[in-house]
């Protein structure tokens, strides 16, 4: 079986170019409807979740350490701490658990 990688190219521009120019000439106006704005306002938020919980998890050596930093990071967050001591605490929590569990 022979793939040809300039089709796979050619496919892949052009679904990236209608997703980007689909919108633009399908909607014209103002979108007033409060469910759809909604949802488009957690577009950004959802993609960036999506691409870092797992990092989080597999960028360590143990995932229970990962996970144990995530929690702990989404505690401090809600509670209020700025994002560097999120942060260092995370990390400390990681390297004090992978010296732990190894």
């Amino acid at each position: 079986m022979n793939h040809n990688i300039y089709i796979y190219l050619l496919v892949m521009a052009g679904v990236t170019y209608l997703i980007r120019v689909l919108p633009l000439t399908l909607i014209r106006r103002e979108i007033k409807n409060r469910t759809i704005r909604s949802f488009l306002y957690y577009i950004p938020y959802v993609t960036l979740s999506v691409m870092t919980f797992p990092a989080i998890l597999d960028a360590t050596k143990n995932p229970l350490a990962g996970l144990a930093a995530l929690i702990v990071g989404i505690l401090l967050a809600w509670f209020g701490r700025s994002l560097f001591q999120v942060a260092v605490i995370s990390c400390v929590v990681v390297f004090v658990l992978e010296l732990l569990l190894h």
